[in-house]
């Protein structure tokens, strides 16, 4: 019989994982804003006096060396001191002196355009270059280029690779930036707060870091919350890869029976009327009555007659709702039943089961006005009736229309007193096979198993001419549903599965029955 794998896996190591935020740092007050030489007021008053006085001195000297002989020609003679100037302060003697310097210079400027001399900045705290002063040989140091150079190239801008110049920086990262460059490497705009995020050599505001690797619950869409070992932890389901936080296990969120996908709180899947809930993508090709599923029931017969393996009873298909397909369980002798959840069940006992005979309709997210119907089994072979829960995807309904048929073949050919894992075992692979036709007979079948591809054409030809095709979302369901046979952790579904289907590969399909047949076991 067919069941669902655990939707409980999610406390399993596939699917729970613990994320941990590496390599990132958040930098506190990083960046040294600054003006370039800026001081304090009487900083400046001192180092102004002091190149003044020395300017002051040089005309002095000028004036009374030998070589002042030529200057005299041009500059007015220099007044000493007066002993007999007593009221007049050294400050304002001083303050002459330097006013009378500096006209000199300027008359000299004139006379010498081509030359350099050192100018004072109102805004600036030293003096730098300018053409047209002093002639640089007589008054001042040479000037140097290369110093220049390296001074101007020491801050360059790391954003805009332009010349800081005299204005404010920002250093960081063991470079310079102007600060409207230092900009965040995923919105582009400046980062102005005092702390922001870096990732290898790529700064990021630190909310923009936050959007770009704090991963987000899927559910309720909020950033994933840490753990008190400050880990990011949060459940992962293996197959669909949706990544949600650990409490929406617990605090009772819709999950699709069918593909064990969690309710977004931005979307809303039907409830059907046993309190399961169905996504919207599972919804679109669910078989709800047990005529809608008829037809699907017997292109699954004409795969098992393909394969030479013809079921020459007529068995009874019958959809159920949980409750009934539950109670037939109960009073089934024979059969191993996988918990927590059986979808399908070969009966082999008389019993009287409610099936669902038409199917409900839609209203407000749930389906109502369904009409279900007591039927009297009544045994005429080794096999009663095969029962299938209703409500699930096409795919999903024929995989369990296919495990159960192989059921009902392995009884009516005579193998009796099988194990578990070796009847369990056979029947997934023959759901395996049919579902693996389904999802490639759009595309290409030369990855097929040779029983398989086969019986491919009579086994899609009833979907895929009445529906044109299935589309990406179907088959991305049948993939799924793949994915939960091979991955079943149970000893008789998944390990029985795996044992059978290496004898399948390696000896093929008919030899390892007729070897089941003879010993109860799979060839090694």
């Amino acid at each position: 019989m067919d069941s669902s794998s655990s939707s409980s896996s999610s406390s399993s190591s596939p699917s729970s994982s613990s994320y941990g935020v590496a390599r990132v740092s958040h930098i506190s007050n990083p960046c040294i804003f600054g003006e370039v030489g800026s001081s304090s007021s009487s900083t400046y008053r001192d180092k102004k006096w002091k190149l003044m006085k020395w300017v002051s001195k040089l005309f002095k000297s000028g004036s009374n060396g030998g070589s002042g002989a030529a200057r005299t020609n041009h500059h007015p003679p220099q007044f000493q001191e007066d002993e007999n100037m007593d009221d007049r302060s050294r400050g304002g003697r001083d303050k002459e002196e330097l006013d009378r310097a500096i006209s000199l210079s300027l008359a000299d400027d004139r006379k010498r355009p081509h030359g350099y001399g050192w100018s004072t900045d109102n805004n600036r705290d030293f003096p730098r270059p300018f053409h047209g002063g002093l002639n640089p040989s007589s008054f001042i140091p040479p000037y140097d280029p290369s110093y220049q150079c390296r001074r101007r190239q020491s801050r360059i801008c790391g954003g805009c690779n332009r010349d800081i110049g005299m204005g404010n920086y920002l250093g960081c990262m063991g470079t310079f930036f102007h600060p409207e460059c230092f900009c965040c490497h995923s919105c582009g705009y400046a980062i102005t707060e005092h702390e922001f995020s870096l990732s290898g050599t790529k700064p990021y505001h630190k909310l923009c870091f936050k959007e770009l690797t704090h991963p987000k619950c899927e559910v309720c869409h909020h950033f994933i919350p840490t753990n008190d070992a400050g880990l990011i932890e949060y459940r992962c389901h293996p197959f669909w890869n949706q990544k949600y936080c650990p409490a929406h296990e617990y605090d009772k969120t819709a999950r699709c029976c069918s593909c064990e996908r969690l309710e977004s709180w931005d979307v809303r899947y039907y409830t059907l009327d046993d309190g399961r809930s169905l996504c919207l993508e599972c919804m679109e090709t669910a078989i709800t009555d047990t005529g809608e599923c008829q037809p699907l029931y017997h292109a699954i017969r004409d795969y098992y007659e393909g394969m030479y393996m013809k079921l020459d009873q007529q068995i009874p298909m019958l959809l159920v709702q949980r409750e009934a397909l539950n109670d037939a369980i109960v009073g089934e002798k024979n059969g191993y039943h996988h918990m927590p959840e059986t979808r399908g069940l070969c009966l082999s006992e008389e019993q009287t089961v409610t099936s669902v005979l038409r199917r409900p309709r839609l209203g407000a997210h749930r389906l109502v006005g369904m009409r279900t119907q007591p039927q009297k089994l009544i045994r005429k072979c080794e096999v009663t009736a095969i029962l299938v829960l209703y409500g699930l995807p096409r795919l999903l309904t024929g995989a369990i229309l296919a495990h159960e048929l192989m059921h009902g073949w392995l009884r009516l050919k005579g193998y009796r007193n099988l194990n578990p894992e070796v009847e369990e075992g056979i029947c997934q692979v023959l759901s395996y096979m049919w579902l693996e036709s389904e999802v490639l007979s759009d595309t290409s079948s030369r990855n097929l198993p040779s029983t398989a591809s086969a019986a491919m054409p009579s086994s899609s030809s009833s979907s895929s001419n009445k529906k044109g095709g299935k589309s990406n979302v179907e088959k991305k369901l049948g993939e799924f549903f793949k994915h939960q046979i091979a991955h079943d952790a149970s000893p008789a579904y998944g390990g029985g599965f795996r044992a059978a289907n290496a004898a399948v590969c390696k000896y093929g399909l008919r030899p390892t029955l007729d070897h089941i047949r003879y010993t109860g076991t799979f060839p090694l």
